[in-house]
Parts: C-alpha cells; structure tokens; sequence
C-alpha cells in the first residue's frame, strides 16, 4: 500500500479512518435530553464529546470486533460509551483544582467555557450517559452485558482510572513499579477494557484467550502514556492542541523526569515491540489494530 492511500475498507497505513468515521457519526447522533432546563449542560456535554481526537478507546474495541469477523457496528454502542468515559475524565482533568488546563485539543477547555460547576456536572452527566448507552443499546445476553459493565466499572474507579488520578493527584511514586502502577490505572486500564470488551462482545471466551487480549492491551496502555510524557516534553503545542510542559511545571514524576527523554525513547521502543509480539498472538485479521499500535508509538499529539 502506498503511503496516503486506503485499502477498500479505508484502513489508512497512518490510521483506521473507517473505524474512526463509525465512532465519530455515532457520537453526533447522540442525544442527551431535550428538556429546555439542561439544554446548557448538554451543549457542555456535547461541546467537549465532539471536539475530535483520534478516538482510540473506541477504535480499538471496534478493531478487536473486525479482527474476529465480526461488523464493528455491533459493538458500537459500547465503543461510544469509552469516549464517552474518556471525554469525562479530560473534562475533570482540566479543572484548575487538578491540571488547570485551558486548552483540549485546540479547543478552550469546558470550565473555560461554561464554567467549573457546568463543566463537573458535564463531567458527571457524560460518565452516567456511558452506563445507559451500555446497558439500554449494547445488543448481548445478560451474562455478557454484566460482564462488559463490569469491567469498565472497574477500568473506571479507584482500581482503574480515579484510583490512578488519586495517586498521580496526591502522591509521588518513590519507585518504578510505582510509577507504572500509576499510569496503569490512570490510563491504561481504560485501554485495556476497550480491547477486552470488545473481546467479550464478540464471543471471546476461556481464560487463555482473554488473558492475551488483556496482555496486549495492558501494553499499549503502558506504549501510550510513555510516549505522552515524551510529548509533554517535547511535542508542538499547535500539532497537540494542548499547553506541553505542564507535568514539569506541576512536578510530576513521569518517565521522562525520572529517565530523561533518550532512556525514555529506548522504553517506548521497547514497549511497542512487546506489543507487536503480543498482538501476534490473537490470531485472526490484526491490521487495524496493528495500525493503531503503531499510531500510538509514533503520535505527536
């Protein structure tokens, strides 16, 4: 394939757009009320959901879904429920009360926007829109729906993502297990359910077989946050959309604080060989989610 050209399904050598197209029609689509009284806080809502990005949470999930044979539209009702998560967390995140961001993806952040008590409430309303997208329009049985919840709950709270901002918010790991346990739970377990559930949506079943969708995923959760503390670093605010130098000027221990950016490059490296091994290992059609891994290892943004 040459470079800039798509295959006949629209997977670029750069990114699945065709996945990525899916995802973005369905988050337009979506409605958040029609009552007068919260119109506002679902234009905040909405304002923050649809501010682009390269939606890998979802992308993933549906990538895992075209790797086993399956329509990726099947699972997007869940896919849509990650980003949903997902832009909740940047919502909070940006708050002056944890990294006082003003710019997300070359966009003024919601507080700035709407204010810090619309954009919690934003925060909170998306959170909660994710849960009924789940379990009112994810097509599955019971036992599988349960599951799937389940584990995003998990992926979600104090043993997954709050739990991670807690620590990154209150604590500075003293060694390097803890430093990849807080980017596990920050970051990575969210990425991680995106695969598995994706897995589990379609039919993956037995310990084994999951135990290597999670391996992979746990990998590139730990690939994407390395290389985001390189981009904190040395990334061009206009290509992020995003202020860069904020982990150093708030003190935070990150892999480049405690590596330097040459060590750090060397990890990223490291990291995205092991998943491109573990990937190897799912069987079936990997191309998306091959291209994806390798977005993440190569992103400046």
């Amino acid at each position: 394939m040459n470079a800039g050209m798509t295959d006949a399904a629209g997977r670029g050598p750069d990114y699945p757009d065709h996945l990525r197209l899916l995802v973005e029609d369905y988050l337009e689509g979506l409605e958040f009320g029609a009552a007068a009284r919260v119109a506002r806080l679902a234009e905040a809502m909405r304002y923050s959901l649809l501010a682009g990005g390269k939606r890998i949470r979802p992308v993933l999930t549906l990538a895992v879904a075209e790797g086993l044979g399956r329509a990726p539209q099947q699972v997007l009702p869940t896919a849509a429920a990650l980003e949903l998560i997902h832009t909740y967390s940047l919502i909070h995140d940006d708050l002056p009360a944890i990294d006082n961001d003003e710019l997300r993806r070359g966009k003024l952040t919601c507080h700035v926007v709407y204010g810090e008590d619309i954009a919690i409430l934003a925060g909170d309303g998306l959170f909660a829109e994710a849960f009924h997208l789940m379990v009112a329009r994810q097509q599955g049985s019971p036992a599988v729906l349960m599951a799937v919840v389940g584990e995003i709950a998990r992926a979600t709270g104090l043993r997954g993502m709050v739990g991670g901002q807690y620590i990154d918010v209150t604590a500075v790991p003293d060694g390097d297990d803890d430093l990849r346990v807080l980017h596990a739970l920050k970051t990575g377990r969210l990425i991680e359910a995106a695969v598995v559930v994706g897995a589990l949506l379609c039919g993956v079943r037995g310990a084994a077989r999951q135990a290597r969708y999670r391996a992979f995923a746990a990998e590139i959760g730990l690939l994407f946050q390395i290389v985001d503390d390189m981009l904190d670093v040395e990334g061009d605010p206009e290509t992020m959309g995003k202020s860069a130098g904020k982990d150093e000027a708030l003190a935070k221990l990150t892999y480049v604080s405690r590596y330097g950016l040459r060590q750090t490059r060397a990890l990223a490296a490291e990291s995205h060989a092991r998943a491109v091994a573990r990937l190897e290992e799912l069987g079936g059609d990997t191309q998306s989610l091959t291209v994806v891994t390798d977005y993440i290892y190569r992103r400046e943004r």
